[in-house]
This record gives structure tokens, C-alpha cells and sequence, in this order.
């Protein structure tokens, strides 16, 4: 990555714009070519730089319920279990963990019993019978500025 792809992401990350035309308002204001911007772009999601681009909705806001799950997986099953568990619809994302509970995700549904459902779902598909449900207490939001670190 050059400065430009950092000048980008950090954009992109906090500011993407919001119009019919997002991707030429990114280059003009960037003092860029849409062309490049676009290029870039690309070339950051093909080497796993960018992982995905969209929107973040309030699910609550929605009418979703969701929760934090936690599973004790085996090690290595980890991968498996992962990609059984992205199959449903509800879950936004997953991440591994250096614990005891090593495989979290965020399971969203229309109610409580939705959410109940899909967990014995998954743990009758996957095996796997230690799963916490942490439903959310209050709300926050975690800002990241993603910087890399200089030579």
C-alpha cells in the first residue's frame, strides 16, 4: 500500500459518500481520477486488504434482536464450523478468538425464538453443544482507524 490507498481506506472507513456518483465524489474530493479510484479499490479487495464494502444498519431500529454467540470449538474443526455457521441468513459476521471459547459471531433474527432456533440449528448441524448467548446490555460503538505501521 502507498499513501494513496491509505488516503483512500481512511476515507472510505469513516466518509464514503453517499450519492449517485460515490465513487467519482471519492476521487474529486481526494484530488483523484474515478478511474484510479475504482482501480485501487479493486486491487485492495483482490489481495484481502478490503474485505467488504456496505452499509451498517441499526438492527434494533429495524425490528431485528440480536446476540453476541460464543462457541467452544474444537481447533481443528474451527474452519469448518465457521463456514457452517456463515450459512445463516442472521449471522453478520464471525471472528476467532485466543480462548476457550474460540469462534464468535453476531446472530441476528426477528425475535428471541428466531434466534433460539437458528443456535439449535447450528448446534445440531455442527455438533458443537457449548455455545454462550450474550445478548447485548447496552449499546456501543467501536470506531477503528486502521494505520499501518511505518518502517
Amino acid at each position: 500500500m502507498d499513501p494513496i490507498d491509505e488516503k483512500i481506506l481512511k476515507r472510505i472507513e469513516r466518509e464514503f459518500p453517499v450519492s449517485s456518483c460515490p465513487y467519482r465524489d471519492l476521487a474529486k474530493d481526494l484530488d483523484l481520477y474515478e478511474e484510479e479510484v475504482i482501480s485501487r479499490i479493486s486491487r485492495l479487495k483482490k489481495k484481502g486488504i478490503i474485505l467488504r464494502m456496505g452499509a451498517i444498519f441499526d438492527s434494533e431500529k429495524l425490528g431485528f434482536k440480536s446476540t453476541l454467540v460464543a462457541m467452544k470449538v474444537p481447533q481443528p474443526r474451527l474452519q469448518e464450523v465457521a463456514k457452517i455457521i456463515n450459512h445463516y441468513p442472521g449471522v453478520t459476521h464471525n471472528y476467532s478468538r485466543d480462548h476457550e471459547f474460540n469462534l464468535w459471531f453476531v446472530l441476528m433474527g426477528k425475535s428471541k425464538k428466531e434466534i433460539n432456533g437458528t443456535l439449535r440449528k447450528i448446534r445440531n448441524q455442527t455438533g458443537i453443544a457449548q455455545i454462550l448467548k450474550l445478548p447485548k446490555r447496552r449499546w456501543f460503538k467501536l470506531y477503528l482507524n486502521f494505520t499501518r505501521a511505518r518502517e
